[in-house]
């Protein structure tokens, strides 16, 4: 087997706690390029994506990416977004990201729109 990237080992170790401790809630998957940032709500118990945001969205499209401004902005879309298709309980997945900065960000704009982790 191949040497895992430390990047690589994080996400597997906070995906791993999120299956022992999530239960059955959906799951706000994040992923931050050096441009953009990326959420989405995921089922992983039906396999399907509830709701999405990203810096790619045309009305947001303006600010740029990368900044914690659109990182904000995408977590109040996604939050919007996952109340509409009647969820509000999910659990945050980090991905391999650092807890700090656009994550941050966009973490405690979906908790003001209203999502619940």
């Amino acid at each position: 087997m191949a040497k895992l990237s430390l990047f690589d080992r994080r996400r597997r170790r906070v995906r791993t706690a999120l299956k022992a401790r999530g239960g059955l809630r959906p799951r706000l998957s994040v992923h931050r390029s050096g441009r953009h940032i990326y959420a989405q709500v995921i089922d992983d118990a039906q396999g399907r994506t509830v709701a999405s945001a990203s810096t790619l969205d045309k009305d947001v499209r303006g600010k740029t990416g990368a900044t914690a401004e659109a990182a904000a902005d995408v977590g109040k879309r996604v939050a919007e977004a996952a109340k509409k298709a009647g969820v509000t309980q999910v659990v945050f997945d980090r991905g391999g990201f650092l807890f700090h900065g656009r994550v941050k960000a966009l973490a405690e704009a979906a908790r003001e729109g209203g999502l619940e982790f």
